[in-house]
């Protein structure tokens, strides 16, 4: 099945960003990947990703050391009626979310992530979700046009939703910023929204 095979994000140095990654969330493996960028980090790239953890100690631990690294809180990791996160932004500009569906700890931290999750802002989701769908993609949710999320099979798993919508959630302005990312995956091709896919090799 067609998917995600990692996340290429273009940053105006990468061997900083090399070390704030490692830092900040240790070993991803080929699931994200640095490229140089002239474009700067400012402006909201119109997505956001998440690490899902099992338990708000693994979030907790992601935050801090993201932090740590050098992130910008924007919102503290904290109980909501879906779960616990928190959401920073890292020096090249991206919106990571430390997501846990579980208000409970089961025990010490482990840093095992179960998911990343890729949630793009687009302009009309019934329209995008169709578009990937035809390149292979294979629903797992929809509600409309409001969201879609794809069965993963692979290293990240996409999921679409209204700009606008996925600024709010992230807690940031919807001010206009290049992407500054790159999809590795399905093909190669800009999709509706401005998104640039590339082949995975």
């Amino acid at each position: 099945m067609p998917s995600i095979e990692s996340l290429i994000l273009d940053v105006p140095d990468v061997d900083a960003a090399r070390e704030f990654y490692a830092a900040a969330f240790g070993d991803l493996g080929d699931r994200l990947q640095l490229r140089a960028s002239a474009d700067p980090a400012t402006g909201f790239g119109g997505y956001s990703i998440s690490l899902i953890v099992a338990q708000p100690a693994d979030a907790d631990s992601y935050f801090e050391s993201a932090v740590a690294a050098g992130a910008t809180v924007i919102k503290p990791v904290t109980k909501s009626m879906w779960g616990y996160g928190g959401v920073v932004q890292a020096p090249d500009g991206a919106v990571w979310k430390f997501v846990s569906e579980s208000k409970k700890n089961k025990g010490p931290a482990t840093g095992e992530i179960e998911a990343i999750v890729l949630l793009i802002g687009v302009e009309d989701v019934r329209a995008s979700k169709e578009f990937y769908v035809d390149r292979g993609l294979k629903v797992a949710k929809s509600f409309g046009k409001k969201y879609a999320e794809f069965a993963p099979d692979g290293g990240v798993k996409l999921a679409l939703l209204r700009r606008a919508e996925v600024a709010k959630d992230a807690g940031v302005p919807d001010a206009e910023g290049p992407h500054r990312i790159t999809i590795s995956g399905v093909g190669s091709f800009t999709d509706p929204d401005g998104y640039t896919w590339e082949q995975a090799s």
